[in-house]
């Protein structure tokens, strides 16, 4: 059985939520009735949290959440608090094991997951700090929306292929090479398999 997604992510609506662990567990502070920069109401709510990653130090995770049923805007970002510079890391996805290998992914990084697709940093991009299994089900939910909306059967096909080939990597019977760019240098991939170098 795969391991249980560990994203962490401040949004409570938050597709792939998944409940934190003892160790997981980080200060808040929440700042309700904020101006939501999308519908111009008070409806924002703002949560700031610090968190301590192992091997990569303290960073701040920033969310904020329209409640507006009209609007439900949503925004994410992940800093370090450390300046560091701008890094790419490669890892190779091989087993099960890998699954729960803590990444940190900042809103102007880019996910590059070969044969499958690209998350692109953009006005929608959200930061936020998951693990392997976290990352290949985020693609996998993205490709969920594709096969259910495409209006082409090509496209329909070549998702359901590039699912069922994320869910052989999450059951640890399939391999893959992810690569995270980053020129904030506020991504990290906590593991000795990761390989880092300059941007």
């Amino acid at each position: 059985m795969p391991k249980q997604n560990n994203d962490i992510n401040l949004n409570n609506k938050a597709e792939n939520e998944s409940k934190l662990s003892p160790e997981d567990n980080f200060d808040s502070d929440e700042f309700e009735h904020q101006k939501c920069p999308m519908c111009l109401k008070e409806t924002l709510q703002l949560t700031e949290a610090e968190r301590d990653i192992p091997y990569f130090g303290k960073v701040f995770l920033y969310s904020m959440d329209c409640t507006n049923e009209e609007c439900r805007y949503h925004k994410a970002d992940v800093e370090a608090a450390e300046q560091h510079e701008p890094t790419k890391f490669v890892i190779e996805v091989s087993g099960e094991q890998d699954m729960s290998i803590r990444v940190v992914k900042s809103a102007e990084a880019t996910v590059k997951l070969p044969h499958i697709m690209n998350i692109e940093p953009g006005t929608v991009s959200n930061g936020y700090v998951t693990n392997i299994e976290g990352i290949l089900n985020r693609a996998k939910v993205m490709l969920e929306k594709v096969r259910d909306t495409a209006e082409e059967d090509d496209d329909r096909q070549k998702a359901k292929n590039m699912i069922k080939k994320l869910q052989r990597i999450i059951w640890g019977s399939d391999k893959i090479k992810i690569t995270i760019e980053d020129p904030s240098g506020n991504s990290a991939i906590i593991s000795d398999k990761a390989v880092k170098s300059k941007l």
